[in-house]
């Protein structure tokens, strides 16, 4: 092994990069916040939902983002904690942006799964553990709003069992019921209660009090014993952590906590160290895997523009997968073939940047101005490489999109062509309707109003949109859309995603769609791939 394998290995042991999942509102950016303030990579914390006058979370920056409270966009904080380099991707829990969770989800090695305690297991959280499974990401549990009142803790974990095949091992246990907690124990250390003391507003740290065990029998009395015995019960049942079934994705360990008071969130970093996976072989396209001391290798699993309003850029997120990645160094693009130069690769914090100049296995590395790249592009140096592609979704609504001022076409075409390349939204077009009202078609409405925003606030081009009567795709050929524009039989519509050329036909409905193949049994339809695809 070369000097510079065997340092690519050592600083591939340190890193761990995950990602935060969960429905909407279970406070996943709260949890974000409240990580990277326990590893001190931030002096206070905000709060998604806050006061007017307080500050947002760091990892939301987009307007709409701070407006509506919720996470748009992937970001990726790195914060180093215990001698290790912790790589976060946080990601959108809104279901409409499920397509660009699932990209990132490519990138990681682990995933906390947030879980609120008053709801238990909700849609998105079940479709994205889902995705976890399928792409074999062992996930860590953090069951939140332990602070406000909730559900029992053993019904949780018991939901957690029976809907996931997944046995939950408690690391952390609550004293009190949701919306009455009085602390937590440490499985590992039974004989203490953990007591805190919030900040106001949630801004800092809780203070963390270690309370003797006769103590906390003495002032938490039945609450204390009931912790006691349901503890006893879980080590009866078998729930306890064990490192080999967590990492093949049978077992899950679970904390408690409350993320928006910093309870609990010490014992849940200290647990991503500790517990979660360094990177490993990736596997490749074509067969077998690429070793994390091989050559560098890299993925681009995400394209923003305009994170940085006043210099107009376009940034590519690039996970390296292998080998070690030194900013100027050239590479090359596995989808042209064509060497790439480095030039400009920046570490990302949020909307923070810094030059990076060099970055290991797990990293995410920032490549600004990389107009050649695309998501699922893969990079590699010396050996080639290939990484699976990335999934694309079966999109659900269309509408046409037209510049309010025909003044600004050339504004209107630079934006949609970039928001195509992001992944935002696909763009479809065809002959007939022009390049000045391509149709858009998303996995959820919301991704329409991202594209509106974005397009006056970044690109000076206001856009209106039209609903089309569009409910389903199919993938077709140049055969079978000729069939479907020619059709008077059936209500549809054939059009090129412009992104990779593939042939789309577009119905209301299965009924319509069933009609066409009735119609013109030789044509090719065929699913798209989907979000429930993705697993077996």
């Amino acid at each position: 092994m070369s000097p510079n394998s065997e340092w690519a290995a050592g600083e591939a042991a340190r890193r761990r990069t995950f990602a935060v999942i969960s429905h909407p509102d279970a406070g996943k950016s709260t949890l974000t916040e409240a990580l990277a303030l326990h590893a001190q990579a931030i002096t206070e914390a905000g709060a998604v939902h806050g006061k007017s006058g307080r500050r947002g979370v760091a990892s939301d920056w987009m307007e709409m983002e701070k407006a509506r409270g919720i996470s748009v966009t992937s970001a990726v904080l790195q914060f180093a904690h215990h001698g290790c380099v912790l790589n976060l991707l946080d990601t959108p829990g809104h279901a409409d942006f499920s397509e660009d969770t699932y990209r990132v989800l490519a990138a990681v090695d682990c995933a906390v799964m947030l879980i609120d305690a008053a709801k238990g297991l909700e849609e998105q959280t079940r479709k994205l553990f889902d995705v976890c499974r399928h792409r074999g990401i062992p996930v860590i549990t953090f069951i939140n709003k332990w602070d406000r009142p909730g559900r029992e803790a053993l019904e949780l974990l018991d939901e957690i069992e029976r809907e996931f095949r997944l046995k939950p091992t408690p690391i952390t246990w609550p004293i009190g019921d949701a919306g009455y907690l009085r602390g937590l124990i440490d499985v590992r250390e039974p004989g203490r209660m953990l007591r805190y003391t919030r900040s106001p507003g949630g801004a800092h740290e809780a203070v963390e009090e270690t309370v003797p065990a006769d103590q906390a029998a003495q002032e938490e009395g039945a609450d204390w014993g009931k912790a006691l015995e349901e503890l006893d019960l879980l080590r009866v049942d078998g729930a306890v952590h064990d490192q080999e079934t967590f990492l093949t994705g049978r077992s899950t360990p679970v904390f408690f906590g409350a993320a928006v008071s910093n309870i609990g969130v010490r014992l849940l970093l200290d647990a991503v160290v500790d517990l979660a996976p360094a990177p490993g072989p990736r596997e490749l396209a074509g067969g077998g895997s690429r070793p994390v001391d091989a050559a560098f290798s890299g993925l681009v699993f995400k394209v923003q523009a305009n994170m940085d309003p006043a210099h107009r850029d376009r940034i590519a997120f690039m996970r390296v997968c292998s080998g070690i990645f030194e900013r100027g160094m050239t590479v090359t693009r596995a989808a042209s073939g064509k060497p790439f130069a480095t030039k400009y690769a920046h570490s990302v914090f949020g909307q923070d940047r810094s030059m990076v100049d060099i970055a290991y296995p797990g990293d995410v590395v920032g490549l600004v101005n990389a107009a050649a790249l695309r998501v699922g592009d893969t990079l590699y140096a010396d050996q080639a490489a290939v990484f699976p592609p990335m999934p694309t979704f079966a999109p659900e609504h269309f509408a046409v999109v037209r510049p309010v001022d025909i003044s600004r076409s050339k504004q209107f075409r630079r934006g949609i062509a970039q928001l195509d390349e992001e992944g935002v939204v696909q763009v479809l077009v065809s002959d007939l309707r022009g390049d000045q009202a391509p149709v858009l078609a998303a996995v959820g409405p919301m991704q329409f109003d991202v594209v509106s925003a974005r397009m006056a606030g970044e690109f000076s081009a206001a856009v209106r949109l039209e609903s089309l009567p569009y409910h389903l795709a199919r993938a077709t050929d140049t055969a079978g859309a000729d069939a479907l524009n020619r059709s008077r039989l059936v209500k549809g519509e054939a059009l090129t995603r412009l992104r990779d050329k593939a042939q789309l036909a577009l119905f209301p409905d299965r009924w319509q769609a069933n009609s066409f193949q009735r119609e013109f049994p030789d044509a090719h339809l065929a699913h798209l791939i989907a979000a429930h695809d993705q697993v077996p």
